[in-house]
């Protein structure tokens, strides 16, 4: 992928190898207030629970922050050019303004406004924060596990998150999840799929609106992204896992679909394409 000239975005937050210091008093909770009653109810000074009230994220500091790497620059250029693509779909649909992500590298585990981040769970976006979480690891899992190696399978996978930070900000998150509330298993992990399918498509757009406005896009780059959508597809992993397949469990899509839909949005660079919701069958 050709992006040596390109710039960085500033809006990665790089927690790797950092140890997180809960220095300041945690904001005092429902829960923290009800152990402080009980606590006056025994006879004990409520004061030194309050004193001793959690962190949360948002009290957290950290320190320095580490020096950044050919990786790092790579994920902060891919996720600036998924900026630049985002600003211009947005202003082109006359959705007003694109609100750009924050991308948080981290090793291990991290807090996040969804939870408790682990690298366990691979990358995934929190609507919650409106941030990406990744640890770079996972592109080392990509290439000696799941034989998808080269730089535009690991854009693929940036471009996938950011997309469902795009669907939030058009409401969708919001919509699926109540859908889902109301559903069956079956249903609502069919739901997950259509969100899923869709973030690829979003992905291949992108990819689609960044080669043709920047040339970034080099021989070989298609079938990197392919291969990596093709390799996490639910049926290969479950297969890969437990050796048998079981469809109404699938979540992200299977092989196949991932990797149609994400061709459908490169081919056409139209998001209007990207209707998974619409489709039958998928």
């Amino acid at each position: 992928m050709r992006l040596d000239n390109s710039r960085e975005s500033s809006n990665i937050e790089d927690r790797r190898g950092r140890r997180m210091r809960m220095g300041g008093r945690g904001k005092i909770g429902l829960g923290t207030i009800v152990l402080a009653l009980v606590a006056m109810y025994f006879g004990i000074d409520p004061g030194i629970v309050l004193q001793n009230a959690p962190p949360t994220a948002e009290d957290a500091t950290y320190d320095a922050e580490p020096s950044a790497t050919p990786e790092t620059r790579f994920v902060s250029k891919v996720l600036a050019d998924t900026e630049d693509a985002w600003e211009a779909i947005f202003q082109q649909q006359g959705w007003g303004r694109y609100r750009q992500p924050k991308l948080v590298l981290f090793n291990g585990a991290t807090p996040t406004a969804c939870g408790t981040g682990q690298s366990a769970m691979g990358p995934f976006y929190c609507p919650g924060d409106s941030k990406i979480y990744l640890d770079l690891s996972f592109f080392k899992q990509m290439e000696q596990q799941l034989d998808s190696p080269g730089d535009f399978a690991q854009a693929y996978v940036i471009a996938h998150e950011v997309a469902h930070h795009v669907q939030h900000l058009r409401g969708i998150t919001d919509q699926v999840d109540q859908a889902r509330r109301g559903a069956g298993a079956a249903a609502a992990n069919q739901l997950s799929v259509r969100v899923e399918l869709q973030a690829d498509c979003l992905a291949g757009a992108w990819a689609r609106h960044s080669d043709a406005q920047r040339n970034t896009l080099e021989p070989g780059d298609i079938e990197e992204a392919l291969n990596a959508a093709s390799a996490i597809g639910d049926d290969r992993l479950q297969r890969r896992s437990q050796g048998y397949v079981v469809p109404d469990s699938f979540t992200h899509g299977s092989s196949e679909q991932r990797v149609r839909w994400f061709t459908r949005g490169l081919k056409s660079g139209d998001i209007a394409q990207c209707d998974t919701f619409g489709a039958a069958p998928l």
